[in-house]
């Protein structure tokens, strides 16, 4: 995987950076680190970089619904005013703005609810899908690290192996080179003490 690889790239280029003493800070190439960092972008799964984008049509969709509410109001309003001069019709154009009103907070109600499930759709869907991405790149990405430590392991318990199996030929080619000495009889005071 791409990213994994970049990721790794950038590990290699901390670990290897010369450091200041006694700072724990290290001095690193940034155009080389922005470099990665831009093949990381570009590497990026289109859902992510759609977060963006759904954000911004939240927000387009938000201030159509207020635009859309305000005119509405402004049109009940002028209707209203309108209405008002004819001493005639008074009494009608309140019910009849208190009516476009009452229309006018429902389809602004309407409208909004409209936008939350929208957007509340969009952002389950995407969900689910950083959900799916993140338990395939991340499991692999833990995968990875995972055989990297047994493989470790393994290669330790090899070395151990191979060193205890070189001290026991040594010890046994040790014990082949000692000339045995030969047997010397006792003493006869010591034979009588067997």
């Amino acid at each position: 995987m791409r990213v994994l690889e970049l990721l790794e790239e950038i590990e290699e280029i901390v670990d290897t950076a010369a450091g200041f003493p006694l700072t724990g800070k290290i001095m690193i190439d940034s155009g080389e680190l922005l470099e990665i960092v831009r093949e990381i972008r570009a590497e990026l799964p289109d859902e992510i970089q759609q977060a963006q984008w759904i954000k911004n049509e939240r927000e387009r969709i938000m201030q159509e619904a207020r635009n859309e509410y305000e005119r509405v109001i402004e049109d009940a309003q002028q209707q209203a005013d309108a209405l008002i001069e004819n001493n005639d019709i008074t009494v009608k154009s309140k019910l009849r703005a208190d009516e476009l009103m009452k229309v006018t907070e429902e389809s602004a109600k309407k409208l909004k609810i409209g936008t939350y499930e929208y957007l509340d759709g969009i952002l389950y869907n995407f969900q689910g899908k950083m959900d799916h991405l993140s338990s395939i790149y991340f499991g692999e990405m833990f995968s990875s690290i995972e055989k990297a430590f047994d493989d470790i392991n393994s290669a330790l318990a090899a070395n151990r192996d191979e060193l205890k199996d070189m001290a026991y030929r040594a010890q046994i080619d040790s014990e082949e080179e000692i000339p045995e000495q030969e047997e010397k009889p006792l003493p006869p005071d010591m034979d009588e003490m067997e």
